[in-house]
């Protein structure tokens, strides 16, 4: 569905406004239905939002800066499974089988057949990501800053 990241209510001239409109799911307890009203701190329409958001193999996310965790919260995101079991165990299942699907990885393996790994799963094929690619851009993301000193 289409979500206002400033709500209707209070901005109504924003209603038709692209740059407040984003996709967003109906699932109850998160996104849309847990947002209601309250503004969003960060949205997916920033840039910054890539790297103060971050995805575990564990399928949770964590929040490098306050207004992550705030959108976190927020929408529900995630960020222990006692929060959001469902969400946090789909993005274990999906991250994990599109890593095995690239072969057998972990933080073991060297930056540059990581990046590579980064630069094929950002690659849209069709003019799509495969389901879930962001979530596991952001693991091996993670994996190269271990890496480096």
């Amino acid at each position: 569905m289409n979500e206002h990241l400033m709500c209707r209510d209070q901005h109504p001239g924003r209603s038709l406004d692209f740059d407040n409109i984003v996709a967003s799911c109906k699932t109850p307890r998160q996104c849309d239905a847990a947002k209601g009203n309250k503004p969003i701190a960060l949205t997916p329409l920033m840039a910054e939002c890539e790297n103060e958001l971050v995805f575990l193999v564990s399928g949770r996310v964590e929040g490098r800066t306050p207004r992550a965790v705030e959108t976190i919260t927020t929408l529900n995101l995630g960020d222990h499974e006692r929060n959001n079991k469902k969400l946090v165990e789909k993005r274990k299942v999906l991250s994990q089988a599109l890593l095995q699907r690239e072969g057998p990885l972990s933080p073991l393996y060297d930056d540059e057949l990581l990046q590579m790994v980064i630069d094929d799963l950002t690659t849209p094929v069709n003019g799509k990501l495969e389901p879930y690619a962001p979530v596991v851009v952001s693991i091996l993301k993670g994996w190269l800053s271990v890496a480096q000193p």
